[in-house]
């Protein structure tokens, strides 16, 4: 290349930097509105990155994780309103798994389940929760695999015990509720006495 190439060259660059500068420059001392998020956020950092999952719990009964390998998921038509695409599309949710052979849930959450939910459970052992919350395949079994893990969840809660202020305060609903039903008994058997009429003892 010849001594005038390279001149052309260079002088390109230069025109290219500085038409980048001011660019830049304009950028920032353009009108910005109140709502910007350098505004409503400025000490944020706005460049956007993946969460950081925190590690599995050993001692945690149930991280959450249900396996869809496990689960047998079948579609089927929707009731309800939704036009001609009820009839097309398979929206609603069918969710099932054999309690038993369930290699994710302990022993003790499959016990809980027999024994609090045996009507969701069939003769041959299979949970069973179906969704036709939306018309989308997806967000119906987002949903039901919502409800399966919220579930389980309750099932291995803890209850918390009541502080004393509480129990005084059911104590005193109970005797108040026993003092109302005393009273309306006693109204409703002087209103049956007032409606009869006197009797042969009365006029003695």
């Amino acid at each position: 290349m010849n001594h005038i190439g390279q001149q052309f060259l260079k002088v390109l660059k230069n025109d290219l930097t500085n038409k980048s500068l001011l660019c830049a420059r304009g950028r920032t001392l353009s009108y910005k509105s109140a709502y910007s998020l350098e505004n409503l956020y400025p000490k944020s950092n706005l460049n956007l990155s993946s969460p950081n999952f925190l590690a599995k719990d050993p001692s945690a009964k149930f991280s959450g994780y249900i396996p869809i390998k496990e689960i047998d998921v079948t579609y089927s038509s929707s009731s309800g309103p939704g036009g001609q695409n009820v009839n097309r599309v398979s929206t609603k949710v069918d969710l099932r798994f054999k309690v038993e052979d369930a290699s994710w849930l302990s022993n003790e959450i499959k016990e809980k389940l027999l024994e609090k939910h045996p009507n969701q459970i069939n003769k041959n052992g299979y949970l069973i929760i179906k969704s036709d919350l939306t018309r989308s395949q997806q967000l119906n079994l987002a949903d039901a695999l919502h409800k399966l893990r919220q579930m389980i969840r309750n099932l291995i809660e803890v209850p918390s015990e009541p502080c004393e202020l509480t129990q005084e305060k059911h104590r005193k609903k109970q005797i108040k509720a026993a003092q109302e039903r005393v009273f309306a008994k006693r109204r409703r058997s002087q209103t049956k006495s007032d409606r009869q009429g006197p009797s042969v003892y009365d006029s003695l």
